[in-house]
């Protein structure tokens, strides 16, 4: 039997917290085994800018308002990036899959520009394929700011886009990524790590949670390509029993909890000692599920890189108990800070 892999990484310059709390930080993540490892030789991304060929739509219950059927329709683009077009809002103009029009990262990513009502929120689950999938030049058609919710999570999404057929455009893709090494540590024992690309144009993840409940400790490292997103793209947003128990009671007296959409099929619900409702990514020889792990990676943490806009975001992510908030901090301090360089191809 081998033995498990490890991962070293170069040191990073400190650029956001502190370095006592970051040196604890790492002192734990390091110590914590790797569970799954999926490495490539190569992206799997073409070196060309995509679009796809034809429309797709795909439509289910709404995220906020459960009761009514929400539908989004990807379409074919010659304008670089992803851009959101609210239907309902003809007099507003689309809105760019971009840090700088990102409104809040507080529950979860909403995405607007112009109008108030120019918005789409739980954009995070969408907006991840552009990285992902390496889908470069996407219109995002949608008459509501809500977005649909799906049992099998962001699966619905990647077969409609593989139904429209990616294809390459006469235009290079570009790429992007940090200048050097850096550090951003939270105040929780949670911190991100930036490392340049080495040539390869490849995106690497290694993604560490540890939760105190049947979650426990978890950690993956992949290289992002089409295959390890679609497989990551099947796991279940989730939340404590306690927090799913007080939305369909006490939240039910609440407007921004009344008409959630969320169910025992949609999301992955855990308690202390036991899951709610049956998880999914079973590791092999253990009582480990490693559904929470891959969401936050796949589809929470690949959101926030995919918010580079027209360009794809190369090199290396370390994250250990990191969220929504911190993810997008800290690309949003990549670019404020001229920490980012184009990658020559």
């Amino acid at each position: 039997m081998s033995s498990p892999p490890t991962f070293t990484y170069p040191h990073c310059r400190l650029f956001a917290g502190a370095q006592e709390s970051l040196d604890a930080a790492l002192a734990r993540f390091n110590a914590q085994a790797v569970d799954d490892v999926r490495l490539s030789d190569a992206s799997g991304w073409s070196r060309k800018r995509t679009t796809i060929v034809d429309e797709a739509s795909v439509a289910g219950v709404g995220t906020f308002r459960g009761s009514e059927r929400r539908t989004i329709t990807f379409a074919p683009s010659t304008r670089p990036g992803w851009w959101i077009r609210r239907t309902d809002q003809p007099d507003q103009l689309d809105t760019a899959v971009d840090i700088a029009n990102l409104w809040t990262s507080a529950r979860n990513l909403v995405l607007r520009s112009g109008s108030p009502h120019n918005y789409l929120r739980m954009v995070e689950h969408i907006v991840a394929l552009k990285a992902g999938l390496g889908l470069d030049n996407i219109v995002l058609k949608t008459n509501s700011g809500d977005p649909p919710l799906f049992d099998d999570s962001s699966v619905p999404l990647v077969d409609a886009v593989k139904k429209a057929k990616i294809v390459e455009t006469a235009d290079d893709a570009t790429y992007v990524t940090v200048k050097e090494p850096l550090a951003f540590a939270g105040r929780r024992g949670d911190f991100l790590l930036f490392l340049p690309d080495d040539g390869s144009h490849k995106l690497r993840l290694d993604v560490g949670i540890d939760w105190n409940t049947v979650i426990g400790s978890q950690r993956i490292v992949f290289d992002v390509t089409p295959e390890t997103f679609a497989y990551g793209a099947y796991a279940r947003t989730n939340a404590t029993h306690r927090q799913y128990q007080l939305a369909k009671t006490v939240g039910l007296l609440f407007a921004d909890t009344r008409n959630l959409g969320y169910n025992k099929k949609n999301i992955l619900i855990h308690g202390r000692r036991r899951w709610y409702g049956e998880p999914r990514f079973p590791l092999e020889g253990t009582k480990k599920y490693l559904e929470p792990v891959w969401h936050r990676a796949t589809l929470d943490l690949l959101a926030a890189l995919a918010l580079t806009g027209p360009d794809r975001f190369v090199g290396t992510v370390v994250s250990y108990r990191a969220g929504h908030t911190q993810d997008c901090d800290a690309v949003r301090a990549l670019y404020r800070n001229d920490l980012l360089e184009r990658v020559k191809v």
